[in-house]
């Protein structure tokens, strides 16, 4: 076994190769045991026998290549699961933050929604009705001055000043808002 640590602290790649395809599958079963992860056990491998061969030189002749390839992959293997462990609190963190926000956010959503339609609701009766064919319906302004036996430019002053009236609404109601805060 010395003459194997030897051989790969000077760099003999054919002893590498044997030490590849003698411990490969040992290393991976091993550390499959461990995690229960079979992309955690590829990764621990393979970062397992790079490290071996980037630190060649400072290999011990007093140890036999198994115990100090074992040792390095234990140690590859808890810096993975520590990376890990650091990256689902992170997500974990995130995932919650992101549902908190998408909570509050459904809920501005619909009081906004609702604030919005009960203004809908305060306009004229013909200017509401002729603002819910345009906005809701989809209706053109001549459809609507059709059904409505208006002409459509009375139809666009309908919407341009129920848009206003809506607006001016909204903003009143921001100025309380903010008013409310300070």
């Amino acid at each position: 076994m010395e003459s194997i640590v030897q051989d790969i602290k000077n760099g003999n790649i054919e002893s590498f190769k044997m030490v590849y395809q003698q411990y490969h599958t040992k290393l991976y079963f091993y550390v499959l045991k461990c995690t229960h992860s079979v992309y955690l056990s590829e990764e621990t491998v393979q970062l397992a026998f790079i490290v071996l061969w980037e630190r060649r030189e400072k290999l011990s002749a007093d140890y036999n290549i198994s115990a100090q390839l074992f040792r390095i992959a234990k140690s590859v293997m808890t810096d993975l699961l520590r990376k890990q462990q650091v990256r689902n609190r992170h997500m974990q963190s995130l995932v919650q933050d992101t549902s908190d926000w998408h909570v509050e956010t459904d809920i501005t959503v619909k009081e906004d929604l609702k604030r919005v339609y009960n203004n809908i609701e305060q306009l004229s009766p013909v200017r509401k009705n002729v603002f819910k064919l345009s906005r809701f319906e989809g209706l053109p302004h001549k459809e609507i001055a059709r059904q409505l036996s208006i002409s459509p430019k009375t139809v666009e002053n309908h919407i341009v000043r129920a848009i206003r009236q809506l607006k001016d609404s909204m903003l009143l109601l921001l100025f309380l808002v903010i008013q409310f805060f300070i």
